[in-house]
């Protein structure tokens, strides 16, 4: 007899799992999610939880065919991400 887990609700990992999901150091994925840089991920309690679609999707949005790909994604480093302000001319005031 086989399962069905069509109607199961979607797996999630927390953020050891997750990590090793990816392939990233648990440390990195932390970073990204502090950044805004990572994966979607859901609070559950005082847990942090990703959805395994969420994490396909977001290491899939980084995919390239070839190296000079203009066409794909970017999965930005986990670091803080500049703003979009323009920089003020030095010597002026704002």
């Amino acid at each position: 007899m086989s399962a069905n887990y069509s109607d199961l609700p979607p797996r999630y990992l927390r953020t050891p799992d997750a990590s090793r999901f990816v392939g990233l150091s648990i440390r990195t994925l932390e970073k990204h999610r502090i950044y805004g840089t990572g994966p979607r991920y859901s609070k559950l309690g005082g847990r942090v939880v990703y959805r395994v679609d969420e994490l396909q999707a977001w290491v899939e949005s980084g995919a390239r065919a070839h190296t000079s790909d203009t066409t794909a994604g970017t999965v930005s480093a986990a670091a803080r991400q500049s703003p979009l302000i323009p920089p003020t001319p030095r010597g002026s005031r704002r």
